[in-house]
């Protein structure tokens, strides 16, 4: 079979065909997945009783790879098999990883697998004998690649047999945020530690390779700062007053209003609150960030966009008003929420960064075939972005069509897997012709060329920019930053240029050590990335066992009501956090029917649940085994009280008692409504 490979796919898919580790560092479009299926053609032609796992870090990437790469060019010859969270096949992991040749699948369903002792469900990394890893610049850290081969190099270094070949794909490894070369190879050679190979790359064709990724022309469209904002001078105002009510040396203590800082400042400032039971400023610190949200929305889009994130906010509030602090905050917006809007309206004040977006889409969608992606940071600013676009008749008029593809989840502003499906695929048949994202499309997805990308009040880093510039693979494309003079996001941009080429600086340096020296520092990163990891487990589970669970006490994180103990809550299916007590009904009201775009085996989603006392959001009931409704609970939106004070859990692995137990289900027919007169000590025996 003809791969079509160009001379530097097959000059750096050499180390992998002689069954060496290695890492595949071409830049996005070069076509890195190409040459992976090669060398899996390869190693499964020659290799006794193989088994390949293409491990992927994101879902959508799973169907992508298998139908635009592997079932093309593998089928006819192997057993392929694609799996993610959102395949029912997923909790037979193990079965079906023995039925097939090459499975395709998350990350995080491999390590779930690993650790799962269930048969049907259990597998080895000694089950493979290649694994591929896409986008394997994220092997560091707490990444679920990193655990993955964390337990891959504990095995090593124990010289356990049988290993898997490893395979990385990466567009660009990064400096890890160093700006000195040293440390930018230093960076370089642990994530070649943490996949346990050698970074290869084009030496003898890169003449070749520019000219299948021709880099685009990039622009700089800087914008004047605005002249005048009465619309965020007014919202600050509004900020001071609640600074006075305050005590003044935490006011003091806050950063620039506007800013990522002040949000990072407010943030702590809210769980402070919550941990010293000081409803004020928890409750003060909630609402600055939303009106510093506000601040960022307004130097990003519309003035009355931000208006609109504000009004929505409060309108949600209205019915929940516990106290003085309460009826101050929300008296506070209503008193000057026409004065605000008025503002918000005044064309003469609207955000100058608009105006230059529109003439850098105006300039290249004048050719009727362009195609783009315009890069912004949250999801919230692609949704007011995809409305500008909408409601601007200048930029109807030369036919740009808009989409929105944003990160897959169930909250608002998310999308659904097949939503982002279904608006890739819009993109590629050109019934879209812009697409408005967040950096879900810097890497890995397949999308058609694009001659304009465009960064607008994005601040990522090197990794990002390059992904992101990638996209733009058409002729004469342009890459365009829109960005305030002397403004954050330029001067980050122009630090990721020279992060760019300090990445391939240090590449070439550790590529230029002699194989010992190499596998000398490999192995003592190896050895020093285990002891830690040690380490770490060692005091997660001192963590854990520090209390029992009926000394931790959960309190609502919105009123400080104390709700539940650790003795009622269970661990069902490895996931869901469930109160088994049906007295807690009493704590909580139910509201909206939650809806998941896919079905799972054990349990449904049923209803919303909130705080009876102040409306705070606790999570949801599920219908577990159609047989009982029991509540699931978001550990971020309560605190959790024990002997050694309080805190604020982000994560359920975060909490300070000992574990929770994996339950089973074991009672008969009951609804958790009726079973209130039964009492704790009855629903104990069902789980």
């Amino acid at each position: 079979m003809d791969f079509n490979l160009r001379p530097y796919q097959e000059e750096v898919v050499q180390t992998a065909l002689r069954g060496e580790n290695s890492i595949i560092w071409l830049p996005t479009g070069g076509g890195k997945t190409r040459a992976a299926v090669y060398v899996t053609h390869n190693h499964l032609e020659t290799t006794a009783n193989a088994k390949v796992a293409v491990l992927v870090n994101k879902v959508h990437l799973v169907d992508q790879h298998f139908a635009k790469e592997f079932k093309p060019y593998l089928e006819s010859r192997c057993k392929i098999t694609a799996i993610s969270g959102d395949s029912n096949e997923k909790d037979l992991f193990g079965r079906l990883v023995k039925a097939s040749d090459l499975v395709i699948c998350t990350a995080q369903i491999l390590e779930n697998a690993l650790i799962n002792m269930e048969e049907e469900k259990h597998v080895e990394l000694t089950d493979f004998t290649l694994l591929v890893i896409d986008e394997c610049h994220h092997t560091q850290k707490e990444s679920v690649y990193n655990k993955i081969m964390g337990r891959y190099v504990e095995k090593k270094l124990r010289k356990e047999g049988n290993l898997p070949q490893i395979l990385g794909l990466t567009a660009s490894p990064g400096t890890g945020g160093n700006r000195k070369l040293d440390k930018a190879v230093d960076h370089v050679l642990q994530i070649c530690a943490n996949l346990d190979s050698v970074i290869v790359s084009t030496k003898n064709f890169t003449p070749v390779l520019q000219e299948v990724v021709p880099r685009p022309k990039k622009h700089y469209d800087i914008v004047e700062r605005r002249a005048l904002d009465p619309f965020g001078d007014h919202l600050k105002s509004m900020m001071s007053m609640i600074h006075e009510i305050m005590p003044s040396t935490v006011s003091r203590s806050l950063r620039e209003m506007g800013t990522q800082e002040y949000e990072a400042d407010v943030v702590e400032l809210e769980k402070t609150g919550v941990k010293t039971e000081n409803r004020l400023i928890a409750q003060c610190a909630l609402h600055l960030r939303q009106y510093n949200d506000a601040l960022l929305i307004n130097d990003t889009v519309r003035m009355v966009d931000a208006f609109r994130g504000l009004d929505e906010f409060y309108n949600s509030r209205k019915t929940k008003l516990l106290d003085g602090t309460d009826i101050f905050l929300q008296g506070l917006f209503d008193e000057n929420r026409m004065e605000l809007k008025l503002l918000a309206l005044d064309d003469r004040y609207e955000n100058p960064k608009l105006a230059r977006l529109q003439r850098t889409l105006l300039d290249e969608f004048s050719d009727k075939n362009s195609h783009g992606i315009l890069f912004s940071k949250t999801r919230r600013g692609t949704h007011c972005l995809y409305d500008w676009v909408n409601t601007n008749l200048a930029l109807l008029r030369v036919n740009i069509k808009a989409g929105i593809l944003t990160g897959a989840g169930t909250g608002a502003n998310h999308m659904t897997q097949n939503g982002q499906k279904e608006t890739i695929q819009q993109f590629r048949v050109g019934v879209l012709n812009l697409l408005i994202s967040t950096s879900v499309a810097e890497e890995g997805l397949d999308i058609p060329e694009c001659n304009l990308v465009v960064r607008y009040g994005l601040l990522t880093n090197e990794i990002a920019q390059q992904q992101a510039s990638g996209r733009a693979r058409a002729m004469n494309s342009v890459y365009s930053v829109v960005a305030e003079e002397g403004g954050r996001d330029l001067r980050r941009e122009l630090i990721n240029e020279y992060l760019e080429s300090l990445t391939a600086k240090a590449i070439d340096q550790v590529q230029q050590m002699s194989p010992r020296e190499f596998r000398h520092k490999i192995s003592e990163l190896q050895q020093i990335a285990v002891l830690i990891r040690i380490q770490a487990e060692r005091k997660k589970d001192e963590r854990k066992q520090r209390y029992s669970p009926g000394q931790a006490q959960f309190q609502c994180r919105g009123c400080f009501l104390p709700v539940c103990s650790g003795e009622e809550l269970r661990k069902i299916e490895n996931t869901h956090h469930v109160n088994i007590n049906p007295e807690f009904v009493r704590h909580y009201r139910t509201g909206g029917q939650v809806f998941l775009e896919r079905s799972f085996e054990d349990w449904e989603p049923g209803q919303v649940i909130s705080c009876n006392k102040c409306g705070k959001d606790w999570g949801m009931e599920i219908r577990f085994r159609s047989v009982v409704i029991l509540p699931c609970l978001k550990i971020k939106n309560f605190s959790l009280k024990t002997p050694g004070g309080k805190s604020t859990p982000k994560q359920w692995k975060d909490v300070e008692f000992q574990g929770f137990s994996k339950s089973t289900f074991k009672g008969p027919n009951l609804n958790f409504h009726q079973c209130q007169r039964s009492g704790l000590g009855y629903y104990k025996t069902c789980f």
